[in-house]
């Protein structure tokens, strides 16, 4: 009669550790979004460098070329600001829940567990007392897939940077040279009006 008394008593201990758990850690998630709004400076001189060497290993990987190289590392130079203004708005959505994700598994040990904690889990699971979190293995595996399509929507916002300010460079070059052409072509025209009116008896 004693056992049953002490498997619902470990039950009932599992589920409020459970419960302080998810507490505790939605406390670090605060905790972690309250820091963020206070070091925006620091957070956005971290982006800095992270584009720095991002953009240069990006450039590296993908392109051959070392003029072609050079001028896209310029870009890259000039975009930084529209980068740190995308991505400090993806980071205050994003940052904190990704972080807490992180040091949840960090302390989250893998043990190998008695059958009584196998039991008291798996009562854990009841739709009553459960949080609707996917297990493990699938969590981990959703948080990659985000992770990575957060990059790749990183590296799509960056080509577009590129393209648009390589756009603007040449444009700005092409602009440059006409108005030069044209202000040779005055001077030009400005000197043979000079010579002739001195050449006039």
């Amino acid at each position: 009669m004693n056992k049953p008394d002490q498997s619902s008593d470990h039950t009932a201990n599992f589920v409020v550790e459970k419960q302080k758990e998810a507490e505790l850690i939605h406390d670090v998630l605060l905790l972690l979004q309250n820091m963020i709004s206070r070091e925006e400076t620091t957070i956005k001189l971290v982006l800095d460098s992270l584009y720095h060497i991002g953009s240069i290993n990006l450039i590296n990987q993908k392109f051959r070329s070392r003029t072609l190289k050079r001028s896209l590392k310029l870009i890259s130079r000039t975009s930084k600001p529209v980068f740190r203004i995308l991505a400090w708005r993806w980071f205050q959505k994003n940052g904190s829940q990704l972080i807490t994700n992180w040091l949840q598994t960090q302390v989250a040990f893998k043990i190998t567990q008695q059958p009584q904690a196998a039991k008291a889990e798996l009562v854990l699971e009841d739709p009553e007392t459960s949080q609707n979190y996917p297990p493990k293995p699938q969590y981990q595996l959703q948080e990659v897939r985000h992770l990575r399509s957060q990059v790749t929507l990183l590296t799509g916002i960056l080509a577009g940077v590129v393209t648009i300010f390589g756009g603007s460079f040449v444009w700005l070059g092409y602009s440059l040279e006409r108005s030069h052409l044209q202000t040779i072509v005055e001077l030009q025209t400005q000197v043979k009006t000079l010579e002739a009116s001195v050449n006039e008896p």
